[in-house]
């Protein structure tokens, strides 16, 4: 239903996670731009234990919105958690400015994780709880989000990239600090349009155990995670033994509530969340290689000089976001478009698209490496794969959100968001593999030198992942009937 305090027929706490999201994305992609670059030219690691320690990092990120979700839903509410979020990641954040002491970097990437863990999951739960079931304005309402998160992922890569490389490490990850701080800043400000549905989901917060509060338990809880994280991230080999032991426990209970707590309908709902899921995961292991391996080549193996200038490596991850604000407005109009005429395409065959996508950036790079004369590559395919890449992920991404908050019980997807960020997890953890078979066997102790091998291994790999990413999106869209059957109704 349309109210006069919408904007642009979007409820106007639509706006607030909007915004606290857009700086949230700027602190969180401004140090991501950095990190690997930060991990082979400054710490001096290996390209192979750069590649383990960033996918061990980035799957943590999306591990922890499973234990974030869970403490918003039963304890904290939306509110409570992404404050709680926020105040880690701005701690996170500038402690990456102390360049001297490796322990304070570990610390630091634990307090960014933790801190996205009580965020990401709760505030795109806000969004979807602005608007009813059913409400034709929801995959719109999360794509107009999508856009704000890619306003500030453009925005870091540009500043905290270029202060990080050119200026010194210190000044790109304290502008991210500084990006955080304003979402905080905006969020708490902006309480009064989310209209009490970031609220604790009963008084149970006030309760006590032992002498303290639920709700003080659950900050516990949070400070429990940063140990475990600052523990992980310095054994980055432990993570992939994680991700097997909570994968099984997490299917486990969805399984479990799917069979025995949900009726008919509800439980072939869930099926299909937890066959989207399981794609998604394959697209982002794919995706994630922006971050990793193809930051690495485009620091070593592209010719980067444009009109006079060798643009820093990191500069060039905003091509994704910059592609998608400008995008997303035309995708956001196209999806009500098609809707109006019962022609748009359901979530699966969106899903399929994206994949397919993936796939087709990775072959047109592949290309693109063959037929430049020499070891560096053209910079027009760089390009290139962040434009198709882009055109897949805003087929999947928002789609996603939107699907996971739509297809699941009310009752439990705050859990089935963090479901969704868990497969993110073993997506970006897969991609950490991925990115290790890019590196060639001479890998020294630091800054490997790109030669004829390393290419070779590049378009070995990127050809792989390119073929499989189509093969996986044309199956999804032969079993597309199936699932649509089992969505009952739902688009």
């Amino acid at each position: 239903m349309h109210t006069s305090s919408d904007i642009l027929g979007h409820p106007k706490g639509l706006f607030v996670c909007f915004a606290t999201e857009m700086w949230e994305r700027f602190s969180y992609y401004g140090m991501r731009a950095l990190l690997i670059l930060y991990l082979t030219k400054h710490w001096e690691f290996s390209d192979a234990a750069s590649y383990l320690i960033y996918g061990a990092y980035t799957s943590l990120v999306y591990i922890m919105p499973v234990f974030g979700g869970m403490l918003a839903d039963q304890i904290l509410g939306s509110k409570k958690a992404v404050t709680y979020g926020a105040i880690l990641l701005v701690f996170g954040h500038l402690g990456m400015t102390v360049e001297s002491n490796e322990q304070i970097f570990y610390l630091s990437l634990a307090l960014i994780v933790s801190g996205v863990g009580f965020l990401k999951p709760n505030i795109s739960t806000m969004v979807g709880a602005l608007y009813e079931e059913g409400d034709p304005r929801r995959d719109s309402g999360f794509t107009i989000f999508y856009m704000g998160i890619n306003i500030g992922a453009f925005t870091a890569t540009l500043l905290c990239g270029y202060l990080g490389e050119e200026i010194g490490w210190a000044w790109g990850f304290g502008a991210a600090g500084i990006g955080m701080l304003l979402g905080l800043i905006i969020f708490l400000w902006g309480q009064k349009y989310l209209e009490g549905l970031a609220e604790p989901p009963s008084e149970k917060y006030r309760e006590k155990k032992a002498g303290i509060t639920f709700e003080n338990w659950a900050y516990i809880s949070g400070i429990i995670m940063v140990l475990t994280t600052w523990f992980l991230v310095q054994n980055s080999q432990l993570v992939g033994q994680l991700l097997g032991g909570f994968g099984f426990i997490f299917i486990g209970a969805w399984l479990i509530y799917a069979l025995f707590k949900c009726d008919p309908e509800e439980r072939d709902r869930l099926i299909v969340v937890g066959i989207l899921i399981l794609f998604s995961l394959i697209f982002w292991a794919l995706f994630e290689q922006a971050g990793s391996s193809l930051n690495i080549l485009t620091d070593r193996g592209v010719d980067r000089v444009i009109l006079g200038w060798e643009v820093p490596a990191s500069m060039f991850q905003s091509l994704n976001a910059g592609f998608i604000f400008t995008i997303a407005p035309l995708f956001a109009l196209l999806w009500i478009a098609l809707a109006k005429r019962n022609m748009e395409p359901s979530t699966p065959i969106k899903f399929s698209i994206g994949i397919v996508f993936v796939g087709l950036g990775f072959l047109a790079l592949v290309y693109g490496m063959k037929s430049s004369e020499g070891l560096q590559t053209g910079v027009v395919w760089i390009i290139l794969i962040y434009l198709l890449h882009t055109l897949g992920e805003l087929c999947l991404s928002p789609v996603g959100l939107s699907s996971v908050t739509k297809l699941s019980p009310q009752r439990i997807v705050g859990f089935m968001m963090g479901m969704w960020f868990f497969a993110s997890a073993a997506g970006n953890y897969v991609a950490g593999l991925i990115a290790r078979a890019t590196s060639s066997e001479s890998s020294g102790v630091s800054g490997e030198v790109y030669n004829l091998a390393q290419k070779q291994s590049f378009i070995d790999v990127y050809t792989d992942v390119g073929l499989m990413a189509i093969g996986c999106g044309i199956v999804l869209a032969l079993i597309t009937p199936l699932l649509k059957k089992l969505m009952h109704g739902s688009s």
